[in-house]
């Protein structure tokens, strides 16, 4: 008897047809409303090409889906490398699909600054996650974006919500610019550290701190479970440092462990205490206008960026600035100066 296919499997299998066909703007997006995890795929893959020709259709697709109500949240996961992010979100995923909710997982993947290959081994760290029904997991690789996310993940966040899944986890390729770009594109930020490993004092650091709406001492297990307790006291103690925050959350630092699922649910219980507070004090909504604020001045940035590197003259005027640096006949900081006053010049 020849064993079944799993859903996974279906799922691969209808990507890769899907792959060589050129499907419109309505097919993609009608597949997206009713939760094809084959056509979500596609269109991501779509909002990530490069292509000057895909550019029109992505912003199509994007228009259509942000027109379609939807109730979700969208939750931000950082942490060093080696804090169990991927391990993480695998229990809190499982937990989430076992209350009835549907989850999508962005996971960024680093990119090479050399090769720009990514390994994009997410999916295969979260195995169970993977075949569930009510989850999809999409590693896209973070590109030459800053930040740990990739150039597309609002978009992204975007069709995922359309596509009906309740909670969205955006996973980052570690910490540092990451946690401005990922907290400018979720609702709230949850921050994991390891107890015994020095994270006491690097989490005392302003920035990421004042950012984070909880503290998540993971790997609380066995022979940690006491220092991860220290930990929780630690960080309670610093943040009371920082002042309140404007939607007057008072963060949280909690204990868990990923491996033997403890404290995770109760994490979860946390976030959805958030998201009801800040959506009475409208809070909530204020936000996300806020996000869709910087998303557009982001997108002109952008867009700016790729519209002058485009421009022959511009290509021209900086390869011969850029050999006047390399003979040091002008600094760099004066040559751009250069640069935009010839090419403004041309416009």
């Amino acid at each position: 008897m020849a064993k079944k296919k799993s859903t996974s499997d279906d799922t691969v299998s209808k990507i890769k047809t899907l792959r060589k066909q050129e499907i419109s703007v309505d097919t993609l997006t009608e597949g997206i409303f009713k939760g094809d995890k084959a056509m979500l795929a596609k269109a991501i893959t779509l909002l990530e090409s490069t292509q000057p020709a895909h550019f029109e259709k992505a912003n199509a697709m994007v228009e259509k889906c942000l027109s379609r109500p939807v109730e979700s949240i969208r939750l931000g996961i950082t942490g060093v490398p080696g804090v169990g992010k991927s391990s993480f979100i695998e229990t809190l995923g499982t937990t989430l699909t076992a209350l009835g909710k549907k989850v999508a997982v962005l996971a960024v993947d680093p990119s090479s600054s050399l090769s720009k290959g990514s390994i994009l081994g997410d999916k295969t760290r979260m195995q169970t996650l993977s075949n569930d029904p009510n989850a999809f997991i999409r590693p896209s690789p973070s590109g030459s974006s800053l930040g740990g996310v990739a150039q597309k993940t609002r978009e992204s966040i975007m069709l995922c919500e359309a596509a009906g899944y309740d909670v969205v986890l955006v996973e980052t390729v570690g910490v540092g610019q990451s946690e401005i770009a990922v907290h400018s594109m979720v609702d709230f930020f949850l921050l994991l550290k390891l107890s015994g490993a020095g994270d006491e004092l690097q989490g005392i650091k302003r920035g990421i701190m004042e950012m984070a709406d909880a503290i998540a001492i993971n790997k609380a297990d066995g022979s940690n479970v006491e220092k991860a307790k220290l930990a929780v006291t630690e960080f309670q103690r610093a943040l009371h440092l920082y002042p309140p925050k404007q939607n007057g959350w008072i963060p949280k630092v909690m204990k868990c462990s990923a491996s033997e699922n403890t404290g995770v649910r109760e994490i979860w219980d946390m976030v959805e205490d958030f998201a009801r507070q800040n959506k009475e004090n409208g809070f909530f909504e204020k936000n996300r206008k806020n996000q869709n604020k910087n998303w557009f001045l982001q997108t002109v940035d952008d867009h700016l960026k790729q519209f002058f590197h485009q421009k022959p003259v511009f290509i021209k005027v900086q390869n011969e600035l850029l050999k006047d640096i390399e003979q040091n006949k002008v600094s760099p900081f004066y040559a751009a100066k250069l640069l935009l006053n010839k090419i403004t010049k041309e416009l």
